[in-house]
């Protein structure tokens, strides 16, 4: 999540960054429909087709990180899996690093993918068997994947930008204990070419589109990309259904995701055995990112973002539960 300061919309901004790709004028007017998270996220379109205008602060983001994502959905791409394409801007560039009045920005373009968001459908054994069979080929792509030259972060990489974080904030000790147990326990954690490799992160039911063609998803959204184990991708997919289903439904559709997932792909029981812990890893993670995007207050902030910090307090009251707990 980017800090709160850059949630703001600002059109003339997301005009200035797109000026740098071919665009249809008229589309100017879906800006409207923008989103802002992790990124600033603009739609509009290219002879008649809806793209997205992905944009960030330099400050908020690694160009490295970035460069090694592109070329990862490439790689995807060109093994005929279902992912978001990105679009070359006028100069034949992947990625713009810009100068602005308002600061520096990376800023990128993709397509629209086929298909609806899962949480538009009925989540039918059918789709949460192509939805788990989807993550299941990720996996089994990854596990073979070499990287032409730029390298995501790891696991190891985000626990220690948690502690680097978390020095700003002298009184969260539980969260810092909590970076450590993890860093210990994973240490410890046997690392193999079949369990362990370059995952989406977020493969939650927002970043996959189910075609009801082709009976298959289209995975976007692959800023939060990391190597870690298969198995955290695996639980943050299984755990998201909760917020898609009655309860009573939830097991069979995850027994429905996983039959999916080993058409694909395989995982062992010991492998399974560290789901808890990724829970755990997710939790820390996302804590911390909320606590740094709140640091910044300002005087009379506007209703919807005091609204936001309340929503965000509330989150990080669930994030910490397990807080210094054993693994």
């Amino acid at each position: 999540m980017l800090s709160l300061k850059y949630l703001f919309t600002n059109e003339d901004l997301a005009k200035m960054v797109l000026n740098n790709w071919e665009f249809d004028p008229e589309s100017i007017e879906m800006f409207k429909y923008y989103r802002i998270s992790a990124n600033a996220i603009y739609p509009f379109q290219i002879k008649g087709y809806t793209h997205l205008l992905r944009f960030a602060p330099t400050s908020e983001k690694s160009k490295e990180n970035i460069l090694a994502e592109l070329d990862f959905i490439s790689y995807l791409r060109k093994e005929g899996y279902g992912v978001l394409e990105s679009v070359a801007s006028r100069d034949q560039r992947e990625l713009l690093e810009l100068q602005t009045p308002w600061g520096e920005y990376y800023a990128s373009v993709f397509k629209r993918v086929s298909g609806v968001q899962l949480n538009q459908t009925d989540f039918s054994d059918d789709i949460v068997f192509n939805y788990g069979k989807a993550l299941g080929k990720l996996h089994q792509l990854s596990s073979v994947y070499i990287p032409s030259e730029n390298m995501r972060w790891s696991y190891r990489d985000v626990l220690r930008w948690i502690q680097d974080v978390l020095i700003d904030f002298p009184e969260e000790t539980a969260a810092l204990k909590e970076a450590g147990l993890l860093q210990e326990y994973f240490a410890a954690t046997p690392i193999t070419e079949r369990n362990f490799g370059l995952i989406h992160y977020d493969f939650e039911y927002d970043n996959v589109f189910y075609d009801k063609e082709s009976s298959s998803c289209n995975v976007i959204d692959f800023d939060d990309a990391m190597y870690h184990w298969y198995a955290m991708d695996i639980e943050q997919a299984l755990n998201s259904l909760k917020d898609c289903m009655e309860p009573n439904l939830l097991e069979d559709k995850k027994k429905c995701f996983m039959d999916g997932y080993l058409t694909e792909y395989d995982i062992s029981e010991e492998d399974a055995a560290i789901v808890p812990a990724c829970r755990r890893f997710a939790n820390v993670y996302g804590y911390t990112r909320k606590l740094r995007s709140m640091a910044e207050k300002w005087d009379h902030e506007p209703e919807w973002l005091l609204q936001l910090r309340e929503r965000l307090k509330e989150s990080l009251e669930e994030n910490s539960l397990e807080f210094g707990r054993q693994i």
